[in-house]
């Protein structure tokens, strides 16, 4: 099939909405399953042929259902191209237990003299590639007894592993590690995009994602509804046009951030930084008079104010068009009388870090105001009253649960970042875990307040922010490596990465 595997759709789906996709390609639109099957087969043997040109000797490792039928099917194409195929079955009497397409991937496959070894404790996988085709995406207990001890095995290996459709041991739909899971080098994901390949331990198994639709045609999709979408370039680029050679600042809003109690003087500023060099016309910075000075010297583009009280601010209110607070905020008298002036202020509001706490903690009175909220899960826990691991365990949900409760717009930070305004929501497949680090979340506040100051709606500022965001922090990666990434080195790729649609990179 000459595809390109390399692009991702934008569109994400559960298991689900995945199963009745499948149903409907076979039952409406007439493609046999075992059809389906052999596309997706083909489509893992195309992938085996670009990347590993040289194999001789595969080792492919099978469930019973349709997952271990598409590994049936590669083992048969391995076979006909001369490959060595170790074919190893987990289960006895694999046979009896096959049903449907892959009771027919097996019949077909048994035509060619591949013989299967049934799995057991002291088998040694012979191949130099592993090929993942054990459980699919209906998985919803944790694995436990023989198929636990497999991906064990397959874990402690050290040739490439490719996973069929998802990595066996991951829920597809919130991307949690159901007890154990295979790590794979690269992942092949078939007819739609999985929401739980992109989110939390997702990132951790998948592996390279690559996608094949399976030649399924548009109508297929016309009547499952979407669960999620993801953002990419295209986003950008419509909602960020090249500006107009007749530009002025006043034309791309006024910002103003409030935080930095004492001692947290830094955490205000970066976010001030990333908001100019997010594209804001204008940014001031209400703070501590401690920090006033350091400010001054550091970015002289910033117009930087000395607040004591809530009196202090009203005039920096007036003036700003959107407001960013919290970062370097406290929890202390002078951090919550600026909230409540803040949210008082009827203006368009970013509230993250100890904006968030105060809120949690009914600190302030909150009004009715369309707002971006920005918590990662530890503040998402407390706004909600539960912990970081009923957080983590179903991101789609909690972002839903966050949006409903509070309104606005949330932005659930962590791998796979999602932005929800209650009708939609939207992932960001982009980041690394470099950025597991201080000041990124302020670096953040800034970007998407620079966007909420240039007229986007509070989820395009969110979704292309966080975007944004995070492919600076990619740039930085690349360029210096993960591990020691400082939310500072972002500042000077935000415009790369802002203005991306223009390098057409």
């Amino acid at each position: 099939m000459s595809v390109n595997r390399t692009v991702l759709p934008t569109t994400l789906y559960t298991a689900e909405q995945c199963r009745v996709l499948d149903r409907t390609a076979i039952e409406r639109v007439g493609i046999p399953g075992f059809r389906l099957m052999q596309r997706a087969g083909q489509a893992v043997w195309a992938v085996i042929g670009q990347r590993w040109p040289e194999l001789e000797r595969v080792t492919i490792v099978c469930g019973a259902g349709n997952n271990g039928g598409d590994g049936l099917v590669v083992a048969g194409l391995a076979w006909q191209a001369g490959i060595h195929v170790q074919l190893v079955v987990v289960g006895e009497r694999f046979p009896e237990r096959l049903h449907g397409e892959a009771l027919e991937a097996w019949q077909w496959l048994s035509g060619f003299g591949v013989k299967a070894q049934t799995w057991h404790s002291g088998i040694e996988f012979s191949g130099e590639l592993l090929v993942d085709a054990l459980l699919g995406i209906g998985l919803s207990g944790s694995v436990r007894g023989e198929m636990a001890s497999v991906i064990a095995q397959i874990n402690r290996g050290t040739v490439p592993v490719l996973a069929v459709d998802i990595p066996s041991g991951l829920c597809a739909d919130t991307g949690a590690v159901l007890g154990t899971a295979v790590r794979a080098g690269l992942t092949l994901t078939f007819i739609a995009l999985k929401q739980g390949l992109l989110t939390h331990e997702g990132v951790d198994c998948v592996g390279e994602l690559l996608f094949d639709g399976l030649l399924l045609p548009d109508e297929v999709f016309e009547e499952v509804p979407v669960s999620a979408f993801r953002t990419d370039t295209e986003d950008l680029r419509e909602l960020l046009p090249p500006r107009p050679g007749s530009a002025h600042k006043g034309r791309y809003g006024h910002l103003l951030i409030v935080g930095g109690d004492l001692g947290m003087g830094g955490a205000a500023l970066m976010a001030a930084q990333a908001a100019l060099r997010s594209g804001a016309g204008l940014v001031t910075l209400a703070t501590r008079e401690e920090h006033r000075l350091a400010a001054i010297t550091r970015a002289p583009e910033v117009m930087c104010h000395a607040v004591e009280d809530a009196e202090d601010l009203e005039p920096l209110i007036a003036r700003a068009d959107v407001i960013v607070a919290g970062p370097g905020l406290g929890q202390q008298l002078w951090g919550r009388t600026l909230l409540q002036a803040v949210l008082d202020s009827g203006k368009p509001l970013l509230l993250d870090a100890d904006a968030l706490n105060l809120l949690a903690q009914e600190a302030v009175s909150a009004p009715a105001c369309e707002w971006v909220l920005t918590p990662h899960p530890g503040e998402a826990a407390r706004l909600l009253e539960t912990d970081v691991a009923d957080i983590q365990g179903n991101r789609f949900e909690q972002v839903r649960e966050l949006q409903n409760r509070y309104g606005g717009t949330v932005v659930l930070k962590g791998a796979g970042t999602l932005s929800c305004d209650g009708d939609v929501i939207h992932l960001c497949s982009d980041g690394n875990p470099g950025m597991a680090t201080a000041g990124m979340g302020d670096v953040l506040s800034g970007v998407i307040g620079a966007l909420l100051a240039q007229r986007l709606t509070p989820l395009d500022a969110a979704r292309i922010g966080v975007m944004v965001h995070a492919r600076a922090a990619d740039r930085c990666a690349r360029r210096l490596g993960a591990r020691g990434l400082l939310a500072t080195d972002l500042l000077n790729t935000l415009p790369l990465a802002m203005n991306e649609q223009e390098k057409n990179d």
